[in-house]
């Protein structure tokens, strides 16, 4: 399995090579691909950035790879420079995300990712709806009955306010006609310090990705109600939203743009590029050990998507009073 520890040493290696020029024996698209995360070391996005070197060199698609951290506030902080300091360099990728899209919303950002040339979606992280073990809610029907019967007392553990575990309950509240702003929402820094509110019954419910509950799931000492995939999925003993009466569904989705300022040819190239690693068998063995789902869209259908995306996660953080 590609660790942590293997991505960073893999992305020290290569950009070593870069420095003196590396040239593989087989010719690469692009020579040395420059990927900005606008995260800190160590996230999720990070951790994609660092995927998509080690297939993109895996699969002989570029010669090395400069990846340039930039962390704060779900890209708020790192989206200036993006815009400002890469414009027109072709050779150049930022990765983002659901998370930026509610974060500049929430931030009331004066920028959005419509400043930024969008190239291709890649993956999806389904959100899981779990209780402790000992809950009396067994069903998702039972955790909706008491959400609607009095919301302010099922309290729900999450990551940061207007991210990813927020937006699903919020879209769970709305789709059972429960008011958003009502939802009894428990922002955590941190998927640890969630897991023992959850543990020590603190909270009622809880919401993040499958991997951060997946270990106490096994242990049986929380028990997921419902995921919010599109379809079941292998391993997992639990329903959709949608099959459980709530018409829901959610991927926590991760994709890459370009600088604003390419050309159509530089552009073009970057589709291509992303295109290729996303079909590769590199790239879909290391979303198979990562439990990430590929849900690849590239170019035009991209920029589509996401201009949806960004109304309905508007619409959302408004019903929260976030936006």
């Amino acid at each position: 399995m590609i660790t942590k520890r293997t991505l960073l040493a893999g992305a020290a290696t290569v950009g070593a090579l870069s420095a003196f020029g590396f040239q593989g024996a087989n010719a690469q698209t692009v020579d040395v691909l420059k990927i900005f995360v606008p995260a800190a070391p160590g996230g999720g996005w990070d951790q994609t950035a660092r995927s998509m070197e080690v297939a993109m060199r895996g699969a002989k698609l570029i010669g090395g790879a400069q990846i340039t951290n930039v962390p704060g506030a779900g890209g708020a902080v790192g989206l200036p420079q993006f815009i400002n300091q890469w414009k027109g360099q072709g050779n150049s990728l930022m990765m983002a995300g659901m998370v930026m899209v509610g974060s500049l919303i929430a931030n009331k950002s004066p920028l959005s990712l419509s400043q930024v040339t969008p190239i291709a979606r890649l993956t999806g992280e389904f959100q899981a709806l779990v209780v402790p073990a000992g809950s009396p809610f067994k069903t998702v029907k039972d955790f909706t009955d008491a959400l609607k019967a009095d919301p302010t007392k099922v309290p729900v553990a999450g990551g940061s306010a207007g991210g990813s575990d927020h937006i699903l309950l919020g879209m769970i509240a709305k789709a059972v006609g429960v008011p958003a702003p009502k939802v009894s929402y428990v922002a955590f820094s941190g998927g640890g310090p969630a897991i023992a509110a959850l543990l020590g019954s603190q909270v009622a419910a809880g919401i993040s990705g499958y991997g951060e509950f997946g270990e106490q799931v096994k242990a049986g000492k929380l028990r997921v109600l419902a995921i919010s995939a599109d379809k079941r999925q292998l391993g997992i003993d639990a329903p959709t939203l949608k099959e459980a009466g709530v018409d829901v569904e959610l991927f926590n989705w991760r994709g890459v743009f370009a600088p604003p300022g390419v050309t159509p040819a530089q552009r073009k190239e970057m589709v291509d590029l992303v295109s290729k690693m996303a079909a590769s068998p590199e790239w879909l063995e290391i979303c198979k050990k990562q439990d990430w789902t590929p849900i690849t869209m590239v170019g035009d259908d991209y920029a589509k998507f996401l201009e949806a995306e960004t109304t309905r996660i508007r619409d959302i953080l408004k019903d929260l009073g976030l936006a």
